[in-house]
């Protein structure tokens, strides 16, 4: 039985980074090109290779909870919702004031983003650029996350749903849950690698250093979303809180100075080191009490 797990699981993997990589190499090519748009749209498509390599595999389909379980379940997914951008903006609040010089006012960095014709047709439509902010900033914490939990789901269907499972029946669920995050992390690694995906191409130590670093934060968003999942046991709990981290990752660096940009292995972003320090406490904080429930000490939450 076990040996047949392990087997559905190695292929579920080779199906989940066969798809993803191959996708991922062609949306680098085509932004290499120019083509920012289709890159986009497949990196959208990219998320779903999890759920496809489920469906292939077989792995956990049957195990998966599905339902949308309301019932129960409002604080978790009110914590889903909102605990990951509040984490986010803590830790960016970290950063700015660690670094006060890279805060700007000006929003320098949109500027640089979309260029003078893209402010000119932002400026055309009535909106300047304080009141874009406070939209875009506005939408990540409403509408954005329930949005991007439709695309989140691919994802967590593979991960949280499936392979997390195997895992920490495997080697328990501290250790589970750390070989879980890399793996996820890893499977982000040509289009950082080819394309500079979350840090850029200008940072120190590229292109070994981030993907590294980005291991660490996936394994802590991997712990905080599999305690969502194993909370309010529904797929769509963990999706809305990966939606919510989606919806709210480039918030922080609308206020950045430009000339930190090529700084983001530091922060003000959730994938940084001191922008990512509140998320990682908080994982260090649920696996610390996950094991101090096993061992009968505390309660449950």
């Amino acid at each position: 039985m076990v040996s047949n797990t392990n087997k559905k699981l190695s292929i579920y993997l080779i199906w989940a980074f066969a798809l993803a990589w191959i996708l991922q190499v062609t949306a680098s090519i085509l932004y290499l090109n120019g083509n920012s748009m289709a890159y986009t749209i497949i990196l959208s498509v990219s998320m779903f290779a999890p759920l496809v390599a489920v469906l292939l595999s077989k792995v956990g389909l049957k195990e998966m909870s599905w339902k949308i379980r309301i019932k129960g379940n409002i604080p978790y997914i009110l914590g889903a919702w909102f605990v990951p951008p509040l984490l986010g903006i803590a830790g960016a609040a970290l950063y700015f004031l660690i670094f006060p010089q890279a805060f700007d006012t000006d929003f320098s960095f949109l500027l640089s983003q979309i260029g003078e014709e893209g402010m000119a047709q932002l400026e055309a439509t009535g909106m300047s650029p304080s009141a874009y902010i406070i939209v875009s900033s506005l939408a990540s914490l409403t509408w954005a996350p329930w949005f991007n939990m439709l695309f989140a789901v691919g994802e967590e269907a593979g991960w949280r749903g499936a392979m997390y499972p195997i895992l920490k029946e495997r080697f328990g669920k501290a250790k589970g849950r750390i070989i879980g995050g890399i793996i996820w992390g890893v499977w982000h690694w040509p289009i950082m690698i080819l394309v500079g995906y979350e840090y850029g191409t200008s940072y120190w130590g590229y292109p070994v250093t981030g993907p590294l670093l980005f291991c660490v934060i996936t394994t802590a968003m991997g712990i905080l979303l599999d305690y969502y999942y194993e909370k309010a046991n529904s797929i769509w709990v963990p999706a809305l809180g990966h939606g919510a981290i989606n919806a709210f990752a480039g918030v922080p660096a609308l206020f950045l100075n430009p000339a930190y940009s090529d700084q983001l292995l530091i922060g003000p972003l959730m994938i940084g080191v001191i922008g990512g320090l509140p998320l990682i406490l908080s994982a260090i904080i649920i696996s610390i009490k996950s094991l101090n429930q096993k061992e009968g000490q505390i309660s449950p939450v």
